[in-house]
């Protein structure tokens, strides 16, 4: 198999030196928790918008869409219709309640709807969610990089980590948003030029790779309501949107970034803006698969030749053996950095739900300088750095790329998204209730997931639904919350968007 020249090599080294560059250079300036975390809450509508989706969209997708359409075809690519349901929700429902008090959080609503004890089981939830998910984010660019070079994945595993974690630690949030414009540019730029160029290679061009496809079964999609189907209309778009709300309304990765904006209806209009570029972006993605798996039928397939062993290595592999030399350095370059733009803001958003929810929330008596807490963040920053690092060599056993990530989604987020909607929408449910709840979210998810043929695709809605289901029954043998106390924090006794903004 071809491999990196030299001027690919060189190519892939000066774009991850700029990259860590660009990080580490915002580290001037840094004074306080809202610098360090909240860039200042400085962020525009459009900076906003693009931070989110390269949040959703990364290195991870970067292979793992083309893989799955290279694979299995670009059904899962309805998936993407799941944003039209999550979004408005997310837009209009939840995001005023984290603008009311300019939390730093996500979790600090749910200490003031219920209880100390749920504000941090949710944040430890969401701890072990995005330790799992970058670890995949970090086993990503060492997968492509293994393919492209022959270099170790021990090797490359390591670099990623340790690079990412040195930007980050110096440059905080603001290093997170403008490494991810750039990644985000570049990524979709790099997947087009692939698509095109696989494309310009099939005799017949788009015509026959519609008909490779057709023979090669790539256009099923079933209608069938028998929830053990891979994928299905029903899973993609119902099961997709509730994926979709555990990254938007749940997670501090994304919640972090929305409360850098100058204002609530600066994050919405963000929001709204990413809805747009949603189709366009993951088309791309998907449809770039799709052209592989139609160049590879003419060409002869290198996974049952076994030039490659998993279906997430044939972007990489097309790109080396493809390619034009330098081309090929920028683009594993740019899988490589758009994966540590995510653990970077991973690691950031980690960081801050320890500092905030923990050490602030259970030592109110140690000192709580801004230089002092600043100091720690940049501690805790190295130690989350590491913990990836380690479980990154523990994901490469899950599967698929992408049904890996949305495992890992489903089974820790379901319960969790099913405490914020009962926190916002049932007025009745109590703190004990919302524990037991989120309690028997996973006991459910469980079976579901060792026992039972159940599609991926369904566990964030089965999780959210038996949190749900089961705190409010639990709650209704308890007292109702006391209905002052609740003012502001419930949909029907929300802020408006006015008092909210002030």
């Amino acid at each position: 198999m071809e491999t990196f020249t030299w001027l690919d090599y060189t190519v892939f080294a000066v774009y991850l030196l700029i990259t860590v560059a660009i990080g580490a250079s915002f580290m001037r300036g840094q004074r306080n928790l809202s610098e360090y975390f909240l860039a200042g809450r400085s962020m525009g509508s459009v900076i906003i918008s693009m931070t989110v989706l390269a949040a959703l969209f990364s290195g991870i997708s970067f292979l793992a869409s083309p893989a799955e359409g290279y694979a299995y075809g670009p059904a899962f690519f309805l998936v993407n219709l799941g944003f039209f349901i999550a979004t408005p929700i997310t837009t209009v429902l939840i995001l005023p309640f984290f603008y009311q008090s300019r939390f730093f959080t996500a979790y600090q609503y749910l200490e003031e709807r219920f209880s100390v004890q749920v504000r941090t089981l949710a944040s430890a939830s969401f701890i072990l969610r995005v330790l799992l998910w970058l670890a995949l984010a970090t086993y990503a660019p060492a997968l492509a990089l293994e393919q492209a070079t022959g270099m170790p994945l021990w090797f490359t595993i390591l670099c990623t980590g340790l690079l990412t974690t040195f930007y980050t630690t110096l440059g905080g949030m603001r290093a997170v948003i403008w490494t991810d414009v750039m990644q985000l540019v570049v990524l979709f730029g790099g997947q087009l030029v692939i698509g095109l160029v696989a494309l310009a290679r099939v005799p017949g061009g788009i015509k026959q790779v519609a008909e490779l496809a057709t023979a090669g079964d790539r256009w099923n999609l079933s209608f069938s309501l028998d929830p053990t189907v891979r994928l299905t209309i029903w899973g993609l778009v119902i099961g997709g949107a509730f994926m979709h709300l555990v990254q938007m309304a749940t997670d501090q990765v994304s919640v972090q970034r929305y409360l850098t904006a100058k204002s609530l209806k600066e994050a919405q209009r963000g929001l709204w803006i990413k809805l747009a570029m949603v189709l366009p972006v993951t088309a791309v993605f998907y449809g770039a698969g799709l052209v592989l798996y139609a160049f590879y039928q003419v060409h002869g397939d290198p996974l049952a030749a076994g030039q490659i062993s998993k279906p997430d290595q044939i972007l990489p592999y097309f790109v080396v053996t493809q390619l034009p030399a330098g081309f090929s350095g920028l683009l594993i370059a740019a899988i490589y950095a758009a994966s540590m733009s995510t653990i970077s803001a991973g690691i950031n958003s980690l960081t801050s739900a320890s500092l905030i929810d923990f050490y602030q929330r259970l030592r109110p008596g140690a000192d709580m300088s801004e230089r002092t807490q600043l100091r720690l963040a940049r501690r805790l920053t190295l130690v989350y750095g590491a913990l990836v690092i380690a479980f990154a060599f523990l994901v490469q056993h899950l599967g698929t790329l992408l049904e890996a990530s949305n495992k890992v989604i489903g089974l820790v987020g379901g319960p969790l998204l099913g405490l914020f909607f009962m926190g916002m929408l049932l007025r009745r449910v109590t703190a004990r209730g919302a524990l037991v709840g989120w309690l028997a979210g996973i006991v459910v998810l469980l079976p579901v997931w060792l026992a039972t043929g159940i599609s991926f695709l369904w566990y964030t809605l089965i999780g959210c639904g038996a949190t749900m289901i089961v705190g409010y029954l639990v709650s209704l043998f308890e007292p109702a919350p006391d209905p002052e106390r609740l003012a502001g924090l419930i949909w029907n006794g929300r802020l408006t968007q006015e008092e909210v903004s002030t």
